[in-house]
C-alpha cells in the first residue's frame, strides 16, 4: 500500500539568516536618550524593567482581530517603545541572556535591526554559530503558515543545489493530485531527481545572464500565483529529456507526503515521509499514518525524516508515543525545557511552572479530537532517515526517543543540531523567534549542537548513535524498496551491517552553490524557510495557550 499526499531549505541556515537581516541602525556605548522631540524610556547598560510595561505599545496600531479572529492588543506607542521590550523580554526570556551584548535602542531606527543584535556570538564545538535560529517575521505571514494558509505551486518540491551557472535545480519529491503529477504520455510531469534544464525558453543550467532572463527562471520555477502557466525542459533520472507545460495550482502542504507497508521474509515495515510537524493538521496526519501501520501489523517502522525541519513539539511528542507505546513512555517525560539561569524552575516565558512536555497519548485538539486515545505500535526500535535537513523537532524525536530507551536506528547523514526552541511572540505586528530553552530527554541530554549522526561517520563533533551513514540519491522514488537510503535501512535491519558506499546518484553537497547571475533559491520568504527550521511551543489547544 502507498499513499501519496502535499514541503525547502536551500543554503547553509546562517547564509540565510545573513541575507535576512534587515533595515538600519547602529549602536552605541554611552547612555541613551529619546530622539529628539520624542519621549519615552531611556536607557541605562544592563539595567532592565519588565519586558510588561512595553508590551503591546507600538508605532503603528493594528486594529480589528487577526487570521484566528484574536482581537489586536496593540495600543498607541512609540518605536522605542517596541525596542525597550525586545530589549527587556530578551534578557528576562533568551536562553544565553548573559551573551547579549547591551545596546541603545535609542541608537536604532529599526526594530528587526535592533532584533538581529540580540544574541549571542559564540559558536559550537565544531566552530558554527551556537544560535543559528535568531530571526523574525511578520505575524500575518506567521499565522499563515501555521493555519496552512495555500500558496502556489506546481506540487513539486523544487531544491536549488547550484544557483549559479552551471546550475543544478532538481525535483526532490512530488505530490499525487497535483500539476507536477499530471500524466504525459502515461508518466507524471515531474519525478523524484528530475534536473529542470529550461524554463520558459531560458537555458537554466548555463544561460540567465541578463536580470530578464533571471526573472523568467526564476518565475517559472517558483510560481508566485495560481493558474500561471509555464513550460520546462526536464531530463529525468537515465537521461531521457521531454518539455512539459504545467499550470500552478493553490496547494496546501500535507506533511504526511507518502506511506508504504514493505513485506519482509520476517514481517512489514512500515514507511513514512514526514516532512514537517507543523501546520496544525500534521497531528491527523500523523496518527492516520501509524493507524494504517497498525492494521497491517507492521513489525519495524522506518521515519524518514530527510526534509523534515521542525515544528510542533506536541506533535512529535504525540508521534513519539505511537512509536514506543505505553510502557516504555509511562510516567517518563518526552521532553524537559532548560531554560536560563535566571528563570530558576519557573517557565519565564509564560510565568508558569516549567513543566515537562509528557508523552502526548490522546489527541490535542490541534485537528485529533481532544482526548481521543492514541492508538501505539509499541515497537522496541525505529529507523530514521536523515540529512542536514532534519532539524529542531525531528531531532527532538530522534532525543526523546533515545531517552526510555527505544533502539533508534540511523541511516543518512548529520542532523542540523538543534536542541533549542523558542515561543513565537508577537509584538505590533511581528514575531519573534528568539531561542528560549534547550530541550532534554528523559535522561537529562540535550548536548547534540553539532547534531546526531550514524556510527560510521567520519566527523567527530556529532553524537554517534547506531546505523550508517549514506547520502541521498535521486535514482529511485521515495518510499520504494530500492531508494538508497530505505535500502540501506531494510539491509541493516536483516544483517546488523551497512552497505557498501555508492557514488551512484548521489545528491550535490547540502550547501547551496551560489555566485554571479544567481537564480532565487525558494519560493517562500527567508524567515518562512527558517520557521521550518525550529521547535514550535505553541500549546495544544486543550492546554492553556502559551503567550
Amino acid at each position: 500500500m502507498q499513499k501519496v499526499s502535499v514541503r525547502l531549505l536551500a543554503g547553509s541556515l546562517a547564509a540565510l539568516l545573513l541575507a535576512g537581516c534587515g533595515g538600519g541602525g547602529g549602536s552605541s556605548s554611552g547612555a541613551g536618550t529619546p530622539p529628539p522631540g520624542a519621549s519615552g524610556p531611556t536607557w541605562t547598560a544592563n539595567v532592565f524593567q519588565p519586558a510588561s510595561t512595553f508590551k503591546n505599545f507600538c508605532a503603528t496600531v493594528r486594529t480589528g482581530v487577526d487570521a484566528r479572529g484574536t482581537p489586536f492588543p496593540d495600543k498607541a506607542g512609540t518605536l522605542l517603545e517596541e525596542l525597550f521590550w525586545l530589549r527587556s523580554w530578551t534578557q528576562e526570556t533568551y536562553l544565553w541572556n548573559t551573551e547579549v551584548t547591551d545596546q541603545n535602542p535609542a541608537s536604532f531606527t529599526d526594530r528587526v535591526a535592533y532584533f538581529n543584535t540580540l544574541k549571542t556570538p559564540a559558536t559550537t564545538a565544531s566552530g558554527k554559530p551556537k544560535d543559528q535560529f535568531h530571526f523574525s517575521q511578520s505575524t500575518a505571514d506567521y499565522l499563515a503558515q501555521v493555519t496552512s494558509a495555500p500558496a502556489a505551486s506546481y506540487g513539486a518540491e523544487i531544491r536549488v543545489f547550484a544557483a549559479s551557472p552551471p546550475r543544478d535545480v532538481r525535483i526532490l519529491f512530488t505530490t499525487e493530485g497535483t500539476p507536477a503529477t499530471e500524466l504525459l504520455a502515461g508518466t507524471a510531469k515531474l519525478s523524484r531527481g528530475a534536473r529542470i534544464l529550461a524554463a520558459d525558453g531560458v537555458d537554466v543550467v548555463n544561460g540567465g545572464t541578463s536580470q530578464a532572463q533571471l526573472d523568467t527562471i526564476n518565475n517559472a520555477i517558483f510560481p508566485k500565483s495560481p493558474n500561471e502557466t509555464h513550460t520546462l525542459l526536464v531530463q529525468y533520472p537515465g537521461g531521457a529529456q521531454r518539455t512539459v507545460t504545467l499550470t500552478s495550482a493553490n496547494l496546501v502542504a500535507d506533511p504526511v507526503n507518502r506511506t508504504a507497508v514493505l513485506p519482509t521474509a520476517s514481517g512489514n515495515v512500515g514507511y513514512v515521509l514526514l516532512n514537517t510537524f507543523s501546520p496544525f493538521s500534521s497531528e491527523k496526519a500523523i496518527v492516520d499514518a501509524i493507524a494504517a501501520m497498525k492494521a497491517q501489523s507492521v513489525t519495524d517502522l522506518v521515519l524518514d525524516l530527510r526534509y523534515n525541519g521542525g515544528g510542533l513539539l506536541a506533535v512529535a511528542s504525540q508521534l513519539s508515543y505511537l512509536v514506543a507505546g505505553p510502557a516504555k513512555t509511562s510516567g517518563r517525560i518526552f521532553e524537559r525545557l532548560q531554560f536560563n539561569a535566571a528563570a530558576g524552575a519557573a517557565n519565564p516565558v509564560t510565568g508558569g511552572t516549567n513543566t515537562p512536555t509528557p508523552f502526548y497519548t490522546t489527541g490535542l485538539g490541534f485537528t485529533v479530537t481532544n482526548g481521543v486515545a492514541l492508538q501505539p505500535l509499541s515497537l522496541p526500535r525505529v529507523f530514521v532517515l536523515t540529512t542536514s535537513r532534519t532539524c529542531s523537532a525531528s531531532e527532538a524525536v530522534i532525543n526523546g526517543l533515545r531517552g526510555v530507551n527505544v533502539d533508534v536506528v540511523l541511516i543518512g547523514g548529520t542532523t542540523c543540531g538543534k536542541p533549542y526552541g523558542f515561543y513565537p511572540a508577537d509584538n505590533c505586528g511581528q514575531t519573534y523567534f528568539s531561542v528560549q530553552f534547550k530541550g532534554v530527554n528523559d535522561k537529562g541530554f540535550g548536548d547534540y549542537a553539532d547534531g546526531f549522526a550514524a556510527a560510521d561517520a567520519s566527523s567527530a563533533f556529532p553524537v554517534k548513535i547506531p546505523g550508517c551513514s549514506v547520502a541521498d540519491d535521486f535514482d529511485s522514488e521515495l518510499g520504494v524498496a530500492s531508494e538508497g537510503m530505505l535500502a540501506a535501512a531494510l539491509a541493516y535491519r536483516a544483517s546488523g551491517t551497512c552497505p557498501a558506499p555508492s557514488g551512484v546518484g548521489l545528491a550535490p553537497a547540502s550547501t547551496v552553490r551560489t555566485g554571479e547571475n544567481a537564480i532565487a533559491t525558494s519560493a517562500l520568504p527567508l524567515a518562512v524557510e527558517i520557521l521550518r527550521n525550529n521547535r514550535d511551543m505553541s500549546a495544544p489547544p486543550s492546554r492553556t495557550p502559551a503567550p
